[in-house]
Formats: structure tokens, C-alpha cells, sequence
């Protein structure tokens, strides 16, 4: 690896280069004293430098012999050159009139030996302004801009053939159109992906695909928030359900319990205050989700899902696999005694709570919620799911590749953190890549053929 800075140069670097170059500076002396190559500042030097046309026009100037000329007789006069041109055999040094390449057969054009040599500028030329021909000079600010404008034209267009773009397109856009997080398509075909993940967002934004901007779910502008006062706190806060139960406790709890898994749970409810709701359980160590489908966003409703959820996985598997749960304060999750224990009085799980308003608390979970709105929009009711669609749901989002699991699913950590019978009792099954769907249309489909089939087969109640 090269021990010289890599990265490019800047407009107070070439302001260096610019005053060094002044001061009859070599590149090896710029190179070292900004940790570059001799060869980085050659090349910046004869990229960037710019033309300065001649202060002079005349062809006489650019004679050799301009200086000690002596082709003027007393016999030619310019005065004879306005009266008639025949008589001006040869030019004067001061007559600007005639090309001498033309009319002196003394002409031999001056020549700059030192312009194709370093540092091939006229910067710090002793003869700058007694030299007829046109200077090279390195000027900061000139570089400066001419870099930016090669930097920019470098990076505009589409680097790939119509053919190329034709076949990049039919990979990526039936994916994203399903849903398909770009996250999860670049874990899964990044093989097959000539390009980088932000060039495929600036070629989407350029419109070159059938896929567009509005189809990814996290593409589109988000409407801006309007400011909200502090939140009234509670002036009672260590309510009796909290007691030993907070944040600070579930962090002393898991320093002296480092081994054990922590489950976050929380509920997600649908177009109404009232009506069915969602209550979701996330293991940590894997991002596995499990999302059961309630009746009613109540403490019974909450703590009836749990025992169920026992009774399936047998009390050893749950006590394992649940040892810890931490959820937020909502009025469903306020009866910790029947969380923690079952029916019979026997202990399964330790519940702890977060801080009021502080959801990052547990992050994992909000962020899995986000796959869920993608899925059931925010405001859309539940009334007509079951827990067969939320189930198909739930195994599309967890077949989804994250980043935070460095480019695997969900399912693939369950497999090797997880009793295999958790995710086949909660009715899941992994979907093929390519399959994976995070729209509507997804349950929606399902909901209409069910309608259908309720129709056809007389039952006509919703």
C-alpha cells in the first residue's frame, strides 16, 4: 500500500502548489511537504494549467531577431508603406501591418525550450513579460474549478450500455415493486449487480428504471413534523406496576445476567382506538418477530396471547427462550404478576419496563414496525384479518435480508439461535428471496379471496 495520502487534493492544497511554484519549488519539495506523489503534483501542474494569450499580436514580435533587427534603411520609410504598398519591400520590427512570415526572409519564429520541461509553467519565469508567446500559468482557484467541473461530468450519465441497464432493470424493478427493501435485494443478488448502492439510487433518480422513487418505502420525503411542546410527565411516575420494573433495573438485571436473551414486546393497532390489534414479540439475538393477532388492545387480551403462547411452546421452552421481556408503558402491558406468571402461579419471565418516552429503548422492535406499516398502512382497521394473514405477513418480514444482520434474514439466525419448533408453532415459513412482498396486496388478496368464497358459499355477513 502506498505510504502517500490518497485522497484528493483540495483548494488550500493547490493554493500550496500555486506559491511553491512562485518560489521555484520542485514537485518532489510540494509532494513531501503534502504527503503526495512527485507525480500527483506533474500531473495536477499540467492538467490544470491555463493559457494566457500573448500581450502582443503582431507577427514581428515573435521574431527572434525582434530585439536587434536592422532591416530598416534610410531609404524605407513607413511614410512610403501609406502611400503605396508596392514600395515596402521589408518590414520594420515596429510595423504591425505585415506578416513576416510572408515578406522577411530573415524570419525564424521564437521558440521556449523551458515550457516542455518542469515544472511546465511560465510562473516564476525571469522573462514573463518581456516573453511574446503565450503562458502557461497554475492558478488555485482556475485548478480549482476545472476539478470540480471533470469531478461532476465524471459522475454524470449512465455508465453501462442499453443492454446492460435493459437486463440491471428487469432484475431490480419487479423487486422493488413487490416491496423488496433495497437493503434485502443487494444481500441477495449482489453478484448479479454491476453497480454500487447509491449509484443505483442516483440511476432512480434519473427515472431509468420502471421502478421509481415512490416505490421504495423509505425514498419518499416524509412530511414535515410540526413542533410539539414538552410532553405533560406524569407527576407520579414509579407507578406500582414499575416497581423494580424500570430501565435502570432491566440494565443492573442483564449485567448480571449477560447470557440470557431479551424479548422486546409491544402492540400495534390498527384504524381505531377500539377493535383488533397486534401484539408483537421480538427476540434481540436474531430479529426474529413473532406477531399474534388480538381481539382488543386490552390487559386481558395481552396476558391471554402470553398464556397461549406458553401452553404452545411448553413452560421449559418459553422460560428459555422468554426469559426477559421489556416493554413500553401502555395501559395493556400495566399487569406484570399475570405476565410473569402463569395461571398456576408458576414464574416464566422477568417483565421490565422503559422509560416513558423514550422508545429507542427498544429499537429493534419500533424498526421491525415499520416492515408491519408497510404492509398495513397506518389508520387501515384489522377487522377483516386473520391470524393466517398476519402470520403470511409476518414470514415475509422476517424472510426480509437486514443490514443489521450483515445481509442475512431473520430466519437464518432463528435457525441457529432458536428451538426450530418457535417459528413452525407461531405458523411461519421462510419465502424464497425473490418472493419476498412488503405491500398491501400482499393480505389484501388474501382477504379477497376469502370474501369470494364466503359469497359463493351464501354466507353473506362480513
Amino acid at each position: 500500500m502506498s505510504k502517500h495520502n490518497q485522497k484528493h487534493l483540495t483548494l488550500s492544497n493547490r493554493t500550496y502548489i500555486e506559491q511553491e511554484l512562485l518560489q521555484k519549488s520542485t514537485f518532489s519539495f510540494i509532494g513531501e511537504a503534502l504527503n503526495k506523489d512527485p507525480s500527483t503534483i506533474s500531473k495536477e501542474v499540467r492538467r490544470y494549467s491555463k493559457t494566457v494569450p500573448a500581450k502582443y499580436s503582431y507577427k514581428c514580435y515573435l521574431c527572434k531577431h525582434y530585439k536587434d533587427c536592422d532591416l530598416m534603411s534610410k531609404e524605407m520609410k513607413c511614410v512610403k508603406y501609406k502611400q503605396n504598398s508596392r514600395y515596402c519591400v521589408y518590414h520594420c520590427k515596429k510595423c504591425y501591418r505585415i506578416n513576416p512570415t510572408n515578406i522577411c526572409p530573415y524570419f525564424l519564429p521564437y521558440k521556449c525550450d523551458k515550457i516542455n520541461k518542469p515544472p511546465y509553467i511560465c510562473n516564476y519565469c525571469e522573462d514573463y513579460k518581456s516573453c511574446p508567446l503565450d503562458k502557461k500559468i497554475y492558478d488555485a482557484a482556475y485548478a480549482q474549478k476545472q476539478y470540480e467541473k471533470n469531478l461532476y461530468n465524471s459522475r454524470k450519465g449512465i455508465n453501462m450500455t442499453p443492454e446492460e441497464l435493459q437486463e440491471l432493470n428487469d432484475l431490480i424493478s419487479p423487486l422493488i415493486l413487490k416491496g423488496q427493501p433495497l437493503s434485502h435485494i443487494f444481500a441477495v443478488h449482489a453478484d448479479e449487480i454491476p453497480v454500487c448502492r447509491r449509484t443505483l439510487y442516483n440511476y432512480l433518480d434519473q427515472r431509468v428504471f420502471q421502478a421509481r422513487n415512490i416505490d421504495l418505502p423509505r425514498r419518499v420525503r416524509y412530511k414535515k413534523r410540526k413542533k410539539q411542546s414538552a410532553p405533560i410527565k406524569s407527576k407520579n411516575l414509579q407507578q406500582v406496576y414499575r416497581n423494580k420494573r424500570t430501565y435502570v433495573d432491566f440494565e443492573r438485571f442483564m449485567e448480571a445476567h449477560p447470557d440470557l436473551d431479551v424479548v422486546e414486546m409491544d402492540t400495534v393497532k390498527g384504524g381505531r382506538n377500539k377493535g383488533k390489534c397486534l401484539l408483537t414479540l421480538l427476540f434481540r439475538s436474531c430479529s426474529f418477530m413473532i406477531v399474534i393477532l388480538m381481539p382488543d388492545c386490552t390487559q386481558r387480551s395481552v396476558i391471554k396471547a402470553i398464556n397461549d403462547l406458553t401452553e404452545a411452546l411448553g413452560i421449559r421452552t418459553f422460560k428459555k427462550y422468554f426469559p426477559v421481556i421489556l416493554t413500553d408503558n401502555g395501559s395493556e402491558f400495566k399487569n406484570p404478576w399475570d405476565i410473569e406468571k402463569t395461571e398456576s402461579g408458576t414464574h416464566r419471565t422477568y417483565v421490565f419496563y422503559c422509560d416513558p418516552y423514550v422508545s429507542n429503548q427498544k429499537g429493534r422492535l419500533e424498526k421491525n414496525h415499520e416492515y408491519i406499516r408497510y404492509v398495513i398502512p397506518k389508520g387501515r382497521s384489522m377487522y377483516r384479518y386473520t391470524q393466517e394473514d398476519i402470520n403470511l405477513m409476518t414470514s415475509h418480514i422476517n424472510s426480509t435480508a437486514r443490514d443489521s444482520l450483515n445481509g442475512t434474514t431473520p430466519f437464518d439466525l432463528a435457525a441457529l439461535l432458536l428451538d426450530t419448533k418457535i417459528p413452525a408453532l407461531a405458523g411461519q415459513i421462510k419465502i424464497p428471496a425473490d418472493d419476498v412482498c412488503l405491500k398491501p396486496s400482499l393480505i389484501e388478496d388474501n382477504v379477497s379471496k376469502r370474501n369470494i368464497a364466503s359469497l359463493e358459499g351464501g354466507d353473506i355477513n362480513d
